[in-house]
């Protein structure tokens, strides 16, 4: 009888063992997205993520990607792209220069208003002020160094409502660039230029893709990212030789990051990281780099 029951024993730990072998184990992809929910619930804020593969597009990963930001400086993107388009079209010459002014219109009433130099990123171009300036370097600058006084000068030079108009025509549904930077009165009356996740992935893949503009364009538009000069959330944990094509943006509980990661072995993806209502901004910005980092990892270990 004992040695019935030991057999039966045996036979059932057999079987649960069996069916424990045939129950899936958890996918990378599954583990990815357990692991960035846990460094996403780590931060006091709002968080919004778009992770696509180029070098394998049906491997992505999207949170909360259609929630509206405010999209401070990443905006300055759309105005690069819409400057090459008119430079294509023959309405501008990149390599012409213009008077530097500090002199704009509020898009409420067309009051004037001027940039403050303690709020602005770019203090030397203040010296500028009344001189000559190239519009390929204003556009540098407004890229590199998130210079707010060469963005106001080149979205007033192209217009908002056209840069809106080509981002849509680069599937970008939501996006909305509405005017330059510290329009006070604009602020106060909820007009702020606004994007979600998606339109920015949709943004970067088509210049990664080189369909924001000819082939030429997109690679000169991939080179002034690259030399990026804020580099605390998409590049900051991610290794030397991995190369990262990016903007960011960031005011009072907002950080962004949106951009095009080059591996050495010729992979890439496209990464947006987008953040509001910050509790804490620095330990914020600590989080998304590391979000950053284990995308990375799983790229580069798949």
């Amino acid at each position: 009888m004992n040695s019935l029951k030991t057999t039966f024993s045996i036979t059932l730990l057999g079987l649960i063992l069996i069916l424990s072998s045939c129950q899936e184990k958890p996918s990378k992809k599954e583990n990815l997205k357990q692991t960035i929910q846990a460094q996403i619930d780590s931060i006091d804020g709002t968080v919004a993520i778009a992770f696509y593969n180029l070098s394998a597009p049906k491997d992505s990963l999207y949170i909360n990607v259609d929630e509206k930001f405010h999209a401070a400086s990443t905006m300055k993107v759309p105005v690069m792209i819409e400057l090459f388009k008119q430079a294509n079209e023959g309405k501008i010459n990149l390599n012409d220069s213009i008077i530097l002014k500090n002199e704009f219109k509020s898009i409420v009433d067309g009051s004037l208003y001027s940039m403050d130099i303690n709020e602005d990123s770019d203090d030397i171009i203040y010296q500028q002020i009344d001189t000559k300036v190239a519009l390929k370097d204003l556009m540098y600058s407004m890229i590199t160094i998130s210079s707010n006084l060469a963005t106001n000068v080149l979205i007033e030079l192209v217009d908002a409502k056209k840069v809106t108009a080509s981002m849509r025509d680069l599937g970008a549904e939501k996006i909305e660039v509405l005017r330059g930077v510290e329009d006070l009165k604009a602020y106060e009356k909820g007009l702020s230029n606004s994007t979600t996740a998606r339109d920015l992935m949709s943004i970067m893949k088509s210049i990664a893709n080189y369909s924001a503009g000819n082939k030429k364009d997109c690679e000169a538009m991939i080179a002034i990212l690259k030399d990026q000069q804020h580099k605390e959330v998409i590049p900051f944990y991610l290794p030397k030789e991995v190369k990262v094509a990016h903007k960011i943006g960031s005011i009072t509980g907002v950080h962004h990051d949106a951009g095009i990661v080059y591996l050495p072995d010729g992979r890439a993806y496209v990464l947006v990281l987008l953040s509001k209502n910050l509790k804490d901004f620095d330990k914020g910005t600590d989080q998304l780099a590391r979000i950053s980092k284990t995308l990375y990892n799983y790229v580069s270990s798949n």
